[in-house]
């Protein structure tokens, strides 16, 4: 047992023994040590002028990822390097490449989003010397800026490349040496540290996070903190005891079998993107439009699912695909279709002391047409105002399966089997996916919200069967007939 978070800021070892549960790094960094560079914008991790890198060690080496600092528990970074904007410098001690080229265009005018901005940039930088358009455009998802305009800042990505050497880098030279001293401070013991009634738990393993959930099943469980840091900066609503599990590597494997791709439940949307868009190609657009870069570097697959939101990103289309969940806890091992984990809104099965631990993804099989939808008001990180997978099986050009899942469309996730029943045993026509798309209004009644009226849900779930058919159908029977 430890009673301190031990973490590396910038290039100063820091140990904390009395702290909080709901601390956040960004009010550590402006108060405690009056690192202001990192601004305080939305709270809510959208705008990104709180971003900052945090590295961890992985089996491939020292990891740096942007995160928002708003939302990101202190808690959480134990055994981690956290970077800001001030530890950034040019090989010389000047500005560092990426700041000298948002000079040198022009990319900043009130600047209080640039620091943001120039951390989302350095973190493209270091993974890709000559960035691509689509690069630049995935890198800034998560940072707003309302003065400038995009194009001079998206200049400066690509000056950047003209500008330094990545191997040159003095954050880069210094690595090997973080990484002894993050080999160092992991122990493998479990944390436990308490500020004024305010605790925080860090299991040592899996085994362990059962055992902690078993002594306090109504603890908050906390693994990106997407979701719960807004419970804490927006309304103010106690954590504690909170049990932070996203230190736990085997929580974090993603592994494909021969049949099935299994993510951990710890596993974000970034370490699961590469793996899932090889096993289902057809997610990997709509991966890319779930969030902002920071959010899907902190965002986890386990936890979109377990928070049981009815505007999930992910249930709706993993559901489509047959997912299977696997939940643990001190008693055991518990398995069943992920559609049945919905209960209610805000219910879930999840009994007493059990966690997700992973879902399961049957692997695709020749024959189904896949799809998934995403619907919001803007193109990249938004919330979703309707999520829609289609799995769609066809065989001598009949429709033999269908599995078809909405979200935002009802309580929770959930199929649509009035939709479904309208399409097995049918031609693989038009026809039948106007039946369906008809059909579709007998299983959802929706609601009215500042996200869509319930007629835009309505039509848009219409819709969605009619854009299926034209995407996958309409083509398919063109190249059939030479068209």
């Amino acid at each position: 047992m430890r009673h301190e978070i031990r973490f590396i800021l910038n290039g100063e070892e820091v140990r904390l023994h009395e702290l909080g549960a709901q601390q956040t790094l960004l009010d550590y960094l402006r108060i405690a040590r009056r690192l202001t560079g990192t601004k305080e914008g939305c709270a809510e991790g959208d705008c990104g002028a709180c971003t900052v890198l945090v590295g961890r060690l992985t089996e491939a080496g020292l990891r740096y990822e942007t995160v928002n600092a708003c939302i990101r528990f202190l808690a959480s970074l134990d055994g981690c390097h956290v970077v800001t904007i001030e530890h950034l410098r040019g090989a010389e001690g000047g500005l560092h490449p990426v700041q000298q080229a948002m000079v040198e265009v022009h990319g900043s005018q009130c600047g209080f989003c640039t620091p943001g901005i120039v951390m989302s940039l350095y973190a493209l930088w270091m993974e890709a010397a000559a960035p691509s358009d689509a690069q630049i455009e995935t890198a800034l998802q998560g940072n707003l800026c309302r003065c400038t305009g995009y194009e001079p800042i998206f200049k400066a990505a690509r000056a950047a490349a003209q500008m330094g050497d990545p191997a040159a880098d003095p954050l880069a030279l210094e690595r090997a040496d973080v990484a002894k001293r993050l080999a160092a401070l992991a122990d493998g013991a479990r944390v436990d540290v308490n500020r004024a009634g305010d605790r925080a738990i860090l299991p040592a393993r899996v085994e362990d996070l059962a055992e902690v959930l078993a002594e306090h099943p109504d603890a908050t469980l906390v693994a990106g903190a997407t979701d719960v840091g807004l419970w804490v900066t927006k309304m103010m609503k106690p954590i504690t005891p909170a049990v932070f599990i996203g230190h736990l590597v085997e929580l974090r494997t993603v592994s494909e079998t021969g049949s099935s791709l299994r993510i951990g439940a710890g596993a974000s949307y970034s370490e699961a993107e590469a793996a899932l868009g090889r096993a289902f190609p057809h997610m990997v657009d709509y991966w890319r439009r779930i969030a902002g870069w920071q959010v899907r570097n902190m965002g986890t697959v386990g936890g979109n699912i377990a928070n049981g939101s009815p505007i999930g990103d992910t249930p709706p289309v993993f559901i489509a695909l047959g997912a299977k969940l696997h939940l643990r806890s001190a008693a055991g091992l518990r398995e069943m279709p992920l559609e049945d984990f919905f209960i209610d809104y805000g219910k879930q099965d999840l009994h007493a002391g059990e966690f997700v631990e992973a879902v399961e993804l049957p692997l695709a099989e020749a024959g189904v047409h896949h799809a998934a939808y995403k619907v919001s008001k803007r193109r990249d990180e938004d919330i979703t105002a309707v999520a829609a997978g289609f799995a769609v099986r066809v065989a001598d050009g009949k429709i033999t399966g269908a599995r078809i899942a909405f979200g935002g469309m009802a309580a929770t996730p959930k199929r649509a089997a009035k939709a479904e029943a309208a399409l097995v045993g049918k031609p693989f026509a038009e026809a039948s996916f106007e039946a369906a798309a008809q059909a579709v209004a007998e299983d959802f009644a929706p609601l009215s919200d500042w996200r869509a009226t319930a007629d835009y849900r309505s039509l848009v779930a219409a819709n969605l069967f009619r854009r299926f058919w034209a995407e996958q159908g309409a083509g398919q029977v063109a190249r059939l007939e030479g068209v």
